[in-house]
C-alpha cells in the first residue's frame, strides 16, 4: 500500500547550502553538518527531518537511484 507522502521537501535537498555542499564533497560544508547532526539527532535540524521522512534517506547521504540526475552528457569532443 502506498501513503500519500504530499509535496517533497526541497529545501534539503536543492537549496540548504551546508547540505547540498556536504553531498557534493565540501570539507567546510561535512564538517558542520557532522556538528550539526550530532545537536540535532541522526535526521539532521527540521528539513533534515522531513527529507528522511520522505525519501528515507538522511540529510547526509546522497539519493538512491536518481541516475538521470547523475548522467553525464557526451562531450562530443574530437581525437
Amino acid at each position: 500500500m502506498v501513503e500519500d507522502k504530499g509535496k517533497p521537501p526541497v529545501f534539503c535537498e536543492k537549496y540548504c547550502i551546508v547540505c547540498k555542499g556536504a553531498r557534493k564533497g565540501n570539507k567546510i560544508c561535512k564538517t558542520i553538518q557532522n556538528i550539526e547532526l550530532k545537536i540535532f539527532g541522526k535526521n539532521g535540524c527540521v528539513w533534515g527531518a522531513a527529507r528522511t521522512k520522505y525519501y528515507g534517506v538522511t540529510p547526509d547521504k546522497k539519493l538512491p537511484g536518481n541516475s538521470r540526475k547523475n548522467k553525464q552528457k557526451p562531450t562530443g569532443k574530437k581525437k
